[in-house]
């Protein structure tokens, strides 16, 4: 565990999940203190302005962390880090960018800033333009958001459109990156499809 404060309730739970997870691939020691103190760094907007902790997006920055670890495999601390702190849906949880620059580098804030938004109108074409670690961190982070949005009746009104978004572009990107999330991402595209009422 990192010195600093340390997160209670559901988020030192997934603290220690998220810990777990990172020995059981073998995340050397201090890289997995890296990837620890970047899902505090990301928590911090969430416990200060969530109050309820089973909110959908309470634990994001964590669940996309795992599903790097446990779908893909990844272990590369860079990419686990850019999946904590991206956040592409409650851009007001969002952690700044000069902190993010100060604790992790420039680098990581302007890899984080080149992954497009949802409805970004040229959301396909730079989509296509991501480095390779950056393109999965954005697929683990927008894949979990699309698994909780059943659980987001305040964005009802674009459940429609969003499906529609993940079927002409995550969904092809997916299946260009890697076999595994494309499946995921397959999978919740016909669940929800059916959700909507389509055949």
């Amino acid at each position: 565990m990192t010195s600093e404060s340390p997160l209670h309730g559901r988020a030192g739970q997934m603290a220690l999940s998220l810990r777990s997870a990172l020995r059981r691939t073998g995340v050397e020691e201090a890289e997995a203190n890296v990837v620890e103190r970047v899902f505090r760094l990301a928590m911090a907007p969430r416990v200060a302005q969530l109050d309820d902790d089973h909110h959908p997006a309470y634990l994001h920055p964590g669940r996309s962390v795992l599903i790097l670890l446990q779908d893909v495999g990844e272990v590369d601390p860079t990419v686990l880090t850019l999946a904590a702190l991206h956040e592409s849906v409650d851009v007001n949880l969002s952690t700044a960018p000069e902190l993010i620059a100060e604790v992790l580098g420039a680098s990581a804030s302007e890899a984080l800033e080149s992954i497009p938004l949802p409805g970004d109108e040229r959301l396909v074409e730079r989509l296509a333009t991501l480095a390779p670690g950056v393109r999965l961190a954005a697929l683990s982070e927008r894949l979990d958001h699309l698994r909780h949005l059943h659980m987001r009746p305040d964005l009802i009104e674009h459940w429609a459109a969003t499906h529609e978004e993940v079927v002409y572009a995550w969904l092809p990107f997916a299946e260009r990156t890697h076999p595994q999330v494309a499946r995921r991402y397959a999978h919740w595209t016909r669940l929800f499809a059916r959700r909507l009422g389509e055949p």
